[in-house]
C-alpha cells in the first residue's frame, strides 16, 4: 500500500527548530520525526513512501533518495488538503496518508492498514491526557471526532471536548474504492469553490483535510475508526517538542 506523507509547510510554530529544515527533521529520542514514521510503517511491511514537500524539500531529497517525491510549489498559499492531492496520481490502488509532524506506534499503523473499511481514521481515545499541560495548542484546536456504531459521525475542531470520542491522529487509510470516492468529492468541491471560501476555510485552497472528510460524512459516506489509547503525539509547537522528547520513550519507542 502506498504511504503519502504530507509535509510541505514550514511549521512556523516550531521555530526556531524549523529555521533551517523541514518540521519532520526535528529529532525525538535520537531520531527524526520522519524516521519514526518510516519505521512505524516499515514494521508492517509498508515501505512505498511518497513525500509531498515544499519548504526545504531539497534537504529531504538529499537525505531520503528512496522516497518518491511530489512537490507543492505553492505551499505558502495553500494547505494540507491541496497538498495531499499533489500525489493524486499515486492513489489508484489505495493509500495511507499522514501528517509529517506526528509520532505514532507501529501497532496503530498496522491496524489501519489491515482494516477492512474503505475509509478509516486513526483516533487517539486518551487524547485529553496529552492536553493537560498543552497551553500553546489547546483542546479547541484538536481535530476531534464523535463516533457511533463503529463509524465516525463527525470530525471537527469545534466539537466540545466533553463530547469528543477522541482526536484524529492525522493518519488515514483509503482502499482503492475509498480513494476513488475521496478524489471524486475533492474534484467536485474544487470545481465549485476554487478561489472562494469553503466551509471553515478562507478559500478552498486553504482547507484542511478534515473539512473534506466531514463533507463526505454529511453526504452519507462511511468513515470507520481504529483506536489507540495514547501512543500518539503531535509536534506542532516548541512546547510539544519538549513534551515529545520527555515522553516518547520506553514502550512507545520500541513498538
Amino acid at each position: 500500500m502506498q504511504i503519502i506523507v504530507i509535509a510541505a509547510g514550514r511549521g512556523r510554530r516550531l521555530m526556531p527548530t524549523t529555521a533551517d529544515g523541514p518540521k519532520c527533521f526535528a529529532e525525538v529520542a535520537g531520531k527524526r520525526l520522519i524516521d519514526w514514521t518510516v519505521d512505524a510503517f516499515g514494521a508492517n511491511g509498508l515501505d512505498r513512501v511518497c513525500f509531498i514537500g515544499g519548504y526545504h524539500i531539497e534537504k529531504v531529497r538529499q537525505a531520503y533518495p528512496q522516497f518518491t517525491f511530489r512537490h507543492n510549489p505553492d505551499w505558502e498559499n495553500n494547505n494540507i488538503l491541496a497538498s495531499l492531492f499533489y500525489a493524486e496520481d499515486l492513489m489508484d490502488e489505495g493509500f495511507i496518508c499522514c501528517y509529517s509532524d506526528i509520532l505514532f506506534t507501529a501497532d496503530v499503523a498496522g491496524r489501519l492498514a489491515n482494516d477492512a473499511g474503505d475509509m478509516v481514521l486513526g483516533v487517539d481515545t486518551a487524547w485529553l491526557e496529552r492536553y493537560e499541560h498543552r497551553s500553546e495548542h489547546p483542546p479547541d484546536d484538536a481535530e476531534k471526532v464523535t463516533v457511533q456504531n463503529g463509524r465516525v459521525t463527525r470530525v471537527d475542531r469545534k466539537i466540545h471536548e466533553g463530547d469528543a470520542y477522541g482526536e484524529y491522529i492525522g493518519v488515514a487509510k483509503f482502499s482503492a474504492e475509498g480513494a476513488g470516492r475521496l478524489r471524486e468529492c475533492y474534484r467536485r468541491r474544487r470545481e465549485q469553490f476554487e478561489g472562494r471560501p469553503w466551509r471553515d476555510a478562507r478559500s478552498f485552497e486553504k482547507a484542511y483535510k478534515i473539512l473534506l472528510f466531514q463533507d463526505m460524512i454529511e453526504q452519507g459516506e462511511r468513515f470507520a475508526h481504529v483506536d489507540t489509547p495514547g501512543g500518539y503525539i503531535e509536534v506542532d509547537t516548541q512546547q510539544d517538542f519538549d513534551y515529545a522528547r520527555q515522553h516518547w520513550v520506553g514502550k512507545h519507542r520500541e513498538r
